[in-house]
């Protein structure tokens, strides 16, 4: 079994959840007493987040490439970072590592390409919806469109999770809301749903959306699991 290092904290909540996920697919591949060997670098958000709205990325760069290298340093055979949005800096950080770097959307990409679908919508962070980091991963490797919600449902998804999913707040408004947002991209083809950010999934289930959902932290944290037992 190869070790996983894990980039946490943004925030700790998704971390955790990043956390059970690894070492539940871990023992239902494995059984008896398994579980995953890993280990986690994680960050105070505080820091992040203050860095990420004053658009400061040389900084995040910096903080991200540290964190993995600390990790290799802990003898990691892989990293996977626990969030979407800092996924801005994966550049950064694989060129500073000697390790393989597992990208959320191309773990994603994989996913959405074996149900055959072509149109899917992007829900995450500003940064994440708005930038093309993501978006061109699923695109240009795996020849998906992606759309995203409109200026002011952008707005609402971005303050939900700042506001309300990092620190650990369900609100039913809140879900009402997305499955709103959901239910328009339906109408403009969308066939499937990226769930592009960590904390999403605390909010919206595959039941509660009449539309396929892709749950990036599952996605991810299952992905990283099939290497580790490779």
């Amino acid at each position: 079994m190869k070790k996983i290092g894990l980039i946490g904290g943004m925030s700790w909540e998704s971390s955790q959840v990043y956390y059970k996920i690894i070492n539940e697919k871990v023992r239902e591949i494995l059984g008896g007493f398994h579980s995953s060997k890993c280990v986690m670098e994680s960050v105070d958000f505080a820091e992040i987040e203050k860095l990420q709205h004053i658009d400061d990325w040389n900084a995040l760069n910096k903080i991200m490439s540290e964190s993995a290298k600390n990790l290799e340093r802990a003898n990691a055979d892989i990293i996977i970072l626990c969030t979407n949005t800092m996924h801005l800096c994966s550049k950064e950080i694989t060129k500073n590592i000697n390790i393989p770097f597992l990208h959320i959307a191309e773990a994603t990409g994989k996913k959405i390409k074996e149900k055959n679908i072509k149109k899917v919508l992007l829900l995450g962070t500003k940064f994440t919806m708005e930038k093309d980091f993501f978006k061109d991963i699923i695109f240009n490797d795996f020849d998906i469109e992606v759309i995203i919600p409109n200026e002011d449902d952008r707005e609402i998804i971005h303050k939900v999770i700042y506001e309300e999913l990092v620190h650990g707040k369900i609100k039913p408004e809140s879900k009402k809301k997305y499955q709103r947002i959901i239910n328009d991209s339906i109408k403009n083809g969308a066939e499937g749903v990226i769930l592009g950010c960590t904390e999403i999934p605390l909010l919206i289930k595959d039941n509660d959306v009449d539309i396929t959902t892709f749950d990036t932290t599952r996605i991810h944290a299952e992905s990283a699991v099939e290497f580790s037992l490779k």
